[in-house]
């Protein structure tokens, strides 16, 4: 497939041309005063005074803000008019406008396999524009509906290949650094049609239905861990720190007794009940 590359299109002021035009204008009126006051049938003027205002009015086109108009003359690209305005170019060539506005493509939700092999909910937002009018109309068959197909296949292929949640990276745990690599994936696909990624972020993220209540008891159950190790944690802290502070202040414990006391703080501090307490009327060695 040979490779097509915007250029710049000839054109002229369209106010040049439609001045020209008007003059035109009075010369088919001058042709059709003479034709009725001498019933004289003036070809040489009649012909080129039709042929030139034809001509003149089919070459004038306007370009708006943020658009582009591509001018194919006999199947060939000739180049693109980027400038916003009233222009003249090539009455006998094709033109065909592109906008160069900035779009928005929401993907549907996807039902993708995660990297472990769960299957989960995935969309995404993919902002865009054209920025090669020649590749965008004459590389792809339809650049909309290549974006749109290519951001999703760039959807699922970024899905597959991390977990859904995960202590490394990861699709919930990554946001941003996800959004970067999301946003490099569709650019890769996109640059043969044209056009340049401005931003991709994911708009819904979830488990599939089938096992959306599985995955939240096991993220429950990981969310209990992670508190017990962090309450044991505390605990072991505070009760080093007692320890700690009965040496500093000259009390001595024996082991026996130390002990005790760390089973005693520990229970108190780790257990989920509050602590109830218990009168000892002997020692620890009766």
């Amino acid at each position: 497939m040979r490779e097509v590359k915007e250029t710049a299109a000839w054109r002229q002021n369209g106010f040049l041309a439609l001045l020209v035009l008007l003059l035109d204008l009075l010369w088919l009126g001058w042709v059709g005063y003479e034709l009725v006051s001498d019933g004289e049938l003036y070809l040489w003027h009649l012909i080129p005074a039709l042929l030139a205002s034809g001509l003149l009015a089919a070459g004038l086109f306007t370009v708006q803000p943020n658009e582009a108009v591509a001018i194919v003359f006999l199947g060939r690209y000739v180049g693109s008019v980027r400038e916003e305005g009233f222009h003249f170019t090539n009455p006998l060539a094709q033109r065909k406008r592109v906008s160069l506005r900035v779009h928005n493509f929401t993907s549907d939700k996807l039902k993708v396999n995660d990297a472990q092999g769960n299957p989960i909910e995935i969309a995404a937002v993919v902002v865009w524009r054209v920025v090669d009018t020649a590749k965008a109309l004459f590389q792809v068959e339809n650049y909309q509906s290549f974006v749109a197909i290519q951001s999703e296949a760039a959807i699922r292929a970024l899905a597959s290949r991390y977990p859904y949640d995960a202590e490394g990276k990861s699709l919930r745990g990554n946001p941003e650094e996800i959004a970067k690599e999301l946003k490099a994936e569709v650019q890769e696909r996109l640059k043969v049609a044209g056009v340049e990624v401005l931003e991709a972020r994911l708009t819904h993220l979830a488990y599939a239905p089938e096992i959306a209540q599985a995955m939240l008891r096991r993220q429950q159950a990981l969310a209990v861990v992670a508190a017990r190790r962090l309450i044991v944690e505390a605990a072991v802290g505070m009760v080093k720190e007692a320890l700690l502070g009965l040496e500093a202040q000259g009390i001595a414990l024996d082991e026996e007794r130390r002990a005790a006391m760390v089973n005693n703080l520990m229970v108190a501090l780790v257990a989920e009940a509050q602590a109830q307490p218990v009168m000892n009327v002997g020692t620890l060695y009766t």
